[in-house]
């Protein structure tokens, strides 16, 4: 289900810049993160303190139809703001090019997270770097598809 609300754009000029052409476009422009070729998708959820539709851009790290979303905020020693949103209310709206679905945000731990992780790290290998300089674990949610009766486990082995 799409969230409804006000939105407010993001304060920082080149989030606000993708998400407008990314959308704007239907999907089909702004795909990939400034200059680097590399895809992201869009998320959408509700602010934890403004209750504000709030949108960004973050990595496409896609397996079997879920997503990760990795708060490394460039390996800075805080979570990012959107981190407080995912855990506030975890219901989002992810855009992957033309298509958009309702998801479920999960903050992942243990074999779990380092699954997540080793494919995010794949996906974008910056986020090793991140890691490094960062004095906290960087968090990882896994966005899974809304289903009713419950959201699907990450089952696949760890040589995943």
């Amino acid at each position: 289900m799409p969230l409804e609300g006000e939105y407010e754009p993001s304060p920082a000029q080149w989030v606000r810049e993708q998400v407008e052409l990314y959308e704007g476009s239907g999907g089909t422009r702004g795909t990939t993160l400034r200059d680097t070729g590399l895809p992201v998708v869009i998320v959408t959820m509700r602010g934890a303190k403004s209750g504000s539709i709030r949108k960004i851009p973050l990595m496409r790290v896609e397996h079997d139809g879920r997503y990760a979303a990795v708060a490394s905020k460039g390996g800075f020693p805080s979570h990012p703001d959107w981190y407080f949103n995912l855990k506030a209310d975890p219901q989002v709206e992810l855009q992957d090019g033309p298509e958009r679905r309702s998801m479920t945000a999960r903050e992942l731990t243990g074999d779990e997270r380092a699954r997540w992780w080793r494919r995010a790290v794949a996906a974008y290998p910056p986020y090793a770097e991140y890691q490094e300089k960062a004095d906290r674990v960087i968090p990882v949610f896994v966005l899974e598809p809304e289903h009713p009766g419950g959201s699907a486990k990450d089952t696949a082995p760890t040589g995943n």
